[in-house]
């Protein structure tokens, strides 16, 4: 073979190569045409070992700039509100109640008009055992002097799936309506399942499955503050809906969604909008050998 001819195969093998790469980091790259998010910035480490077992997140309401948190099954019935810096600054213990698997928390209206409420959703059931499921509401606490506060009126919500026993670990509330939303987690498709308001916390009542979505392995999710936007995840992906005026939830969640960008955590549940609008936050579950951080979403 010439030198010629050499050179000639080494270039056409470069061409090959670059042409191979630029295709594989086009197929791999997610495209954020959601009017623009950041890819996730670290906060804070967390490190305290109370937070080690995160399923949960919401920005609070009546403490601006903190967020509450809760831990999943076969922890102590306790949620926890934390600073950016993932500190702990209350203690919330739920008097009466078990964690069974907690798997998701919110923060929104409720039944009283000029208060704002905290929901904790016992839904999780990996083994799809449980026939019924509950979510806990009472009323969100305020930061004062106390560190570590009981919880002992709290409203119960006893609802079973209209279809079967299967696990969830996404709630969504509707600010807007007050309807409340589960995802299940590991059907393919997922089924979205609606509460809608009033629901009642003296009987037992049946969550109606009102849409299937072409996702899986749903983990945590959120709606907006005003209503306008959702947010749900898996290990893998963010996906976003934009709801538009006059849409109620289960139409805006019949579009295809957008994979906004994000990064995979150690093992990643949970998911919150900021109050403000500037972006979300998500955070991990502490895996051995790894670093969870709290992260910040910022909008573009």
């Amino acid at each position: 073979m010439t030198l010629k001819h050499s050179l000639l195969l080494m270039n056409r093998l470069y061409i090959f190569l670059l042409a191979g790469l630029l295709l594989s980091c086009k197929k791999s790259k997610k495209i954020d045409h959601a009017g623009g998010f950041e890819i996730g910035r670290p906060l804070a480490e967390i490190e305290d070992k109370r937070l080690e077992e995160l399923s949960g997140i919401s920005e609070s309401i009546q403490n601006p700039g903190y967020l509450w948190v809760e831990n999943d099954g076969g922890n102590d019935a306790k949620i926890f509100l934390i600073n950016k810096k993932a500190n702990i600054k209350l203690t919330c213990i739920l008097k009466g109640i078990k964690n069974r698997d907690w798997e998701d928390i919110a923060v929104g209206p409720g039944p009283e008009e000029g208060k704002t409420y905290i929901y904790i959703a016992e839904i999780g059931d990996n083994n799809a055992v449980y026939p019924l499921k509950y979510i806990y509401r009472f009323e969100e606490p305020v930061l004062g002097a106390e560190k570590k506060i009981e919880i002992t009126h709290i409203d119960t919500i006893t609802f079973k799936l209209s279809d079967s026993q299967k696990d969830t670990e996404t709630l969504l509330l509707d600010p807007l309506t007050k309807d409340l939303y589960l995802l299940s987690k590991r059907e393919e498709p997922v089924h979205l399942y609606q509460l809608k308001y009033p629901y009642s916390t003296t009987d037992t009542i049946t969550a109606e499955s009102v849409l299937t979505l072409p996702l899986t392995q749903l983990t945590g999710g959120d709606i907006s503050s005003d209503g306008k936007e959702i947010a749900i995840k898996n290990y893998d992906d963010i996906f976003y809906y934009k709801r538009e005026e006059g849409k109620d939830l289960i139409e805006a969640l019949k579009q295809k969604p957008i994979v906004l960008p994000y990064e995979p955590e150690p093992q990643g549940e949970a998911l919150a909008w900021a109050r403000d609008g500037s972006g979300f936050y998500t955070a991990s579950e502490a895996v051995t050998g790894e670093t969870s951080f709290l992260l910040f979403y910022k909008r573009k």
